[in-house]
């Protein structure tokens, strides 16, 4: 269907034009990354705050998650006659599968939409507008600090909540359901290995990576007022949930595909 303009409307123009756009950012930050100067003060205050709101929901997430873990998995191996292998199953998915996601999830939605809030005021109230007229690059000066924290903070934090959670579903496996631990810990250090560990942190990092590139994104396209700024945040949250976890499927087939299982 024509429109008034004279242009053409294709359906999914706008969609893939977002895509596009969100890639730029992306590519953008990784170039801004190495130039000089660093803003390490920011950094270091951006670091700070998206630890001082993560920590505690990290920790307290990752205990009743590990927890149902182990409690499901020992249910299961238990009806199969294989119990010997819970610790090995339970600690494998926390690391692998659990602790970059529950890190993720949280980064994405307490730092993430903060990060997204923030720089959608800016924006509104026209000062990305200033520091580009004044010759500052708003990606280098206030994207780049806030991307770099959520990646540390996500890889410093997806090994609080590998260690949590193990530690939860070893503690609701052998006192909740009477398992060895002797039995639970061989099993784990018969089936675990150090890449399971390396895949763990790359998610982290690249997770991270993701949530603080999708906020600023948002933060920078804000539909006008206030209002626009909080749908932006929104909008932030769930758009950074989504690519999550169709990273996290891409990155755990690949990682099988690449990595052979340890053999008994």
């Amino acid at each position: 269907m024509g429109t008034r303009s004279g242009t053409i409307s294709v359906p999914g123009t706008a969609a893939l034009t977002q895509i596009g756009k969100l890639s730029t950012l992306g590519w953008e930050v990784l170039l801004a990354i190495p130039r000089r100067p660093f803003q390490f003060r920011e950094w270091i205050q951006q670091c700070w705050f998206f630890a001082s709101v993560t920590i505690l929901p990290t920790a307290l997430v990752a205990i009743p998650f590990g927890a149902v873990i182990a409690l499901q998995l020992g249910s299961l191996t238990e009806q199969i006659g294989a119990q010997s292998f819970t610790g090995a199953a339970s600690a494998l998915a926390i690391v692998q599968q659990a602790s970059p996601l529950i890190t993720a999830l949280l980064v994405a939605g307490a730092g993430g939409s903060a990060v997204c809030a923030d720089i959608g005021a800016r924006k509104i109230r026209e000062e990305i507008d200033a520091m580009e007229v004044l010759g500052v690059n708003p990606v280098q000066r206030l994207i780049v600090p806030r991307v770099l924290a959520a990646m540390l903070v996500s890889t410093l934090l997806n090994g609080l909540v590998s260690v949590v959670g193990v530690l939860g579903g070893y503690f609701f496996n052998v006192v909740m359901q009477g398992g060895t631990p002797g039995a639970y810990l061989a099993s784990f250090n018969a089936l675990a290995q150090l890449p399971d560990l390396y895949i763990s942190e790359i998610k982290a990092l690249l997770y991270g990576f993701v949530a603080g590139v999708v906020a600023a994104y948002r933060g920078l396209h804000p539909a006008g007022g206030p209002k626009g700024v909080g749908d932006a945040v929104n909008q932030a949250v769930v758009i950074t949930f989504l690519l999550l976890f169709l990273i996290n499927v891409v990155l755990t087939a690949i990682y099988l595909r690449v990595v052979p299982a340890k053999a008994l």
